[in-house]
């Protein structure tokens, strides 16, 4: 009876121990499922002192509270982004994204090439924010609107220069789109970035610009800088004196930037779907929502499904622009 006894003690704990052992890959598997499991890089393709910094921090500040999780802005600008989405496409760690925006999205594609990386190496995760395009000149060049710039322009083909963050550049394709509007001949100087094309126009070296609104403003509130005209579809309330390209002879004109989230492709759909659901929310958060709007900003934080499409969308309107321009890579 003993003998029996102990016997099936021994079963008995044996099972539990095959039940135990059994579990473990279970526990293994459920704690690695937990995403975000360490620190975000959010790579911005572009340097430091542009609208898509401000747009990239305001994010990763509140998506952090939201995931539980530090995200950290991560710039690495080159090629026009193309040296960012290209490292980040190859990213298999799960906790690297990149800011998209529609230079790497709707004008690299026509203007390189060849890309180092495939489209379907990334996925749209959420449109995070539009930005207006301010065209703005040195504070002593003498003009005080688009008019009278197109007209000195027109006096002087090929004498004026303006600067961008680099060739696809957003700030390019709408120095470019208004060039091809105004039939005005002015010469590009790209930049590596918004915050050296910045110091050289207030420093003088350059004439004018299509900037960021964020990146801006407070150049223009100070004096540093003259806004002649907004890309915008109606005036701006933080610049209510200044004209929109439209108002000033040329209907229909509309020029914004916008920045959105990306994430690599092997991101597994849960996580993909979780880091959604935070994007559209943080940029929605009350603190992100105010700083933006305080620089001119739209909040919008879409579905990936939306962001999609508004890619596919943004690449039909501009793909002729670009033709006509001519705009090629550095």
């Amino acid at each position: 009876m003993m003998k029996n006894l102990i016997t099936r003690r021994q079963a008995l704990a044996g099972a539990a121990g095959i039940g135990l052992a059994g579990m473990a890959p279970l526990r293994a598997v459920a704690q690695g499922a937990v995403w975000p499991a360490k620190a975000i890089r959010f790579v911005v393709p572009f340097a430091p002192g542009g609208s898509s910094e401000i747009v990239a921090r305001a994010t990763a500040v509140e998506m952090a509270k939201i995931l539980g999780q530090s995200v950290y802005v991560d710039n690495k600008p080159g090629a026009a982004g193309n040296v960012a989405m290209g490292e980040v496409a190859r990213a298999d760690d799960q906790h690297t994204v990149i800011l998209g925006h529609i230079g790497t999205l709707a004008v690299n594609p026509f203007i390189f090439d060849k890309l180092p990386y495939d489209a379907k190496a990334f996925r749209p995760i959420s449109l995070l924010s539009k930005v207006p395009s301010l065209y703005v000149v040195r504070p002593d060049l003498p003009v005080k609107n688009l008019k009278e710039f197109i007209a000195l322009a027109k006096s002087k083909p090929g004498q004026l220069n303006y600067g961008s963050a680099g060739n696809g550049s957003a700030g390019h394709l709408a120095f470019e789109y208004l060039k091809m509007a105004s039939n005005i001949f002015v010469l590009h100087v790209p930049y590596r970035g918004t915050g050296p094309q910045l110091t050289d126009l207030m420093g003088g070296r350059l004439d004018g610009a299509a900037v960021g609104a964020p990146a801006v403003l407070q150049f223009i509130k100070t004096g540093k800088l003259r806004c002649i005209a907004t890309g915008t579809a109606q005036r701006l309330p933080q610049l209510p004196d200044v004209p929109t390209v439209a108002e000033q002879g040329f209907p229909g004109f509309e020029m914004t930037q916008w920045y959105g989230l990306l994430a690599p492709s092997s991101l597994p759909q849960p996580h993909a779907d979780k880091l959604a659901l935070a994007a559209a929310r943080a940029i929605k958060e009350p603190v992100s929502a105010k700083l933006l709007e305080s620089e001119a900003a739209l909040a919008v934080g879409s579905t990936p499904a939306e962001f999609a499409r508004f890619i596919e969308l943004e690449q039909q309107r501009w793909k002729p622009v670009i033709a006509r321009a001519k705009i090629k890579p550095d």
